[in-house]
């Protein structure tokens, strides 16, 4: 679930601090500093998709620890994967994410066997027991070939 800064902007990971888009743009070779649309657009021309496993929660603040799983609504993944049949890999971007995933949508999807999954670091800044550089190699490691 976006964070209060993003909910905020209406933008994913609007945080400054949040790494995601100076790591993407290293992997994917677009300027990190760029409008929002253009970063998007480049994701997408990359054959990236981003999007949240929770389309609704009740959470205080921006940490994913704090989430309320007793809220927490899914996103309809079945149908996205309709919609996108080319969709091979789901990349997670935090444990939460990947937990929430595997907990809340994997058990009732029609035909998430095909998909491989892949946990990665989080970018976010209260992600800090793992440095910026050991998150980006990880995710560099990940996307390359994505």
């Amino acid at each position: 679930m976006p964070g209060v800064a993003s909910l905020r902007r209406q933008q994913y990971y609007a945080h400054p601090r949040n790494a995601f888009w100076p790591i993407a743009a290293a992997v994917f070779g677009f300027d990190a500093g760029a409008g929002y649309a253009e970063r998007v657009a480049a994701l997408a021309a990359a054959g990236v998709a981003l999007w949240d496993v929770l389309q609704a929660c009740d959470r205080a603040g921006s940490l994913d620890a704090d989430i309320d799983e007793a809220t927490a609504e899914p996103n309809d993944f079945d149908a996205f994967f309709r919609a996108h049949p080319g969709i091979a890999r789901v990349y997670f971007n935090g444990a939460k994410a990947a937990a929430l995933y595997r907990r809340r949508v994997l058990p009732r999807l029609v035909d998430g066997g095909r998909l491989q999954y892949l946990d990665l670091p989080s970018t976010s800044p209260a992600h800090a027991a793992m440095s910026l550089q050991d998150k980006s190699a990880a995710w560099q490691r990940a996307l390359a070939g994505a």
